[in-house]
């Protein structure tokens, strides 16, 4: 802007050397002043005023568009310098460490299969592999074989109906305590040899996410393929505790049957002292009874000999 006024200035200048002469002229110099060729110079001095204004407005405007485009150049500056610094940070995300595997691999417990212990007795063996197939294969149908070959039979009671109410009761309750206990042991036994006939396969997939966790392959480092691994071993450790869970509530079921077998006992214990109080008096006035009884008895058979 500064020089669009110095180049009026030196125009204005320009013109009024130029005009200096025709003024000059009306005072005797010898020249004569033409008025219309002086207004011609006026217009013109005009006219290239007006061209000098529009060229300064021009570059005006051409100093405007530079430093856009200097703000356009710097933020795409910026931009490409974020753009290498979110590069960067990704590929070194993306590296796999070094040495992964043998840093943290480690082994875990295997299932192993049951088998007849060397010092078992020969008449017993092909008891003893029942009940160790139920362990190892599962199937209440095994474990149903194997208990009934390898526990103690519970004898029917022949003259239950001859007791009085209160024995009954207890006989009943035992009876109950036995098949409840009989069923919780197949139950558990079924439960255990489904899950160790399961650990093979188990075991296999466990190491397969080992190898491919390690793995320094890119396909199986992929941001995919690490969420898929997660998923994978999230419901691996959901099988498991299932597993465990069911273990957990066979056992729990045992301890229910203990407790019961504790309550009963407590009940039977109570009910005899309730029956003792209220029989007391009666008993011991037939004891007593039966005693004189004797007495007497033996008292006549002795006068009389």
């Amino acid at each position: 802007m500064k020089a669009v006024k110095t180049i009026l200035s030196a125009f204005g200048l320009f013109a009024a050397i130029a005009l200096a002469p025709a003024a000059h002229a009306q005072f005797g110099s010898g020249i004569v002043y033409d008025p219309t060729q002086s207004a011609h110079a006026i217009s013109q001095l005009s006219q290239g005023e007006q061209q000098l204004q529009k060229w300064a407005t021009e570059l005006q405007n051409w100093e405007q568009h530079l430093q856009k485009e200097e703000q356009i150049y710097e933020t795409a500056f910026k931009t490409l310098n974020q753009l290498e610094s979110t590069y960067n940070l990704a590929l070194q995300m993306s590296k796999m460490p070094q040495n992964l595997a043998a840093r943290y691999r480690s082994d875990f417990a295997q299932w192993q299969t049951l088998g007849n212990p060397s010092f078992a007795a020969s008449s017993n063996s092909s008891l003893t592999t029942a009940w160790l197939n139920a362990l190892n294969v599962g199937s209440p149908t095994r474990a149903m074989s194997a208990y009934g070959g390898a526990v103690t039979p519970l004898q029917s009671y022949s003259n239950l109906s001859g007791l009085d109410a209160t024995t009954q009761a207890a006989v009943q309750t035992q009876y109950t305590n036995s098949e409840i206990g009989q069923s919780n042991i197949t139950n558990l036994l079924s439960t255990v040899g489904t899950i160790r006939s399961d650990a093979l396969s188990f075991q296999q997939k466990l190491a397969n996410l080992e190898s491919d966790t390690y793995s320094t392959d890119p396909s199986q480092q992929t941001e995919v393929g690490v969420l898929a691994k997660i998923n994978a071993a999230t419901m691996l450790q959901i099988h498991a505790q299932q597993d465990a869970n069911q273990i957990l509530a066979a056992v729990a079921a045992q301890q229910a049957l203990a407790a019961k077998e504790q309550v009963d006992e407590r009940n039977r214990l109570i009910n005899q002292a309730i029956y003792f109080q209220q029989n007391f008096s009666n008993t011991m006035q037939n004891v007593s009874n039966g005693v004189s009884t004797s007495l007497h008895a033996i008292s006549l058979s002795t006068t009389a000999q």
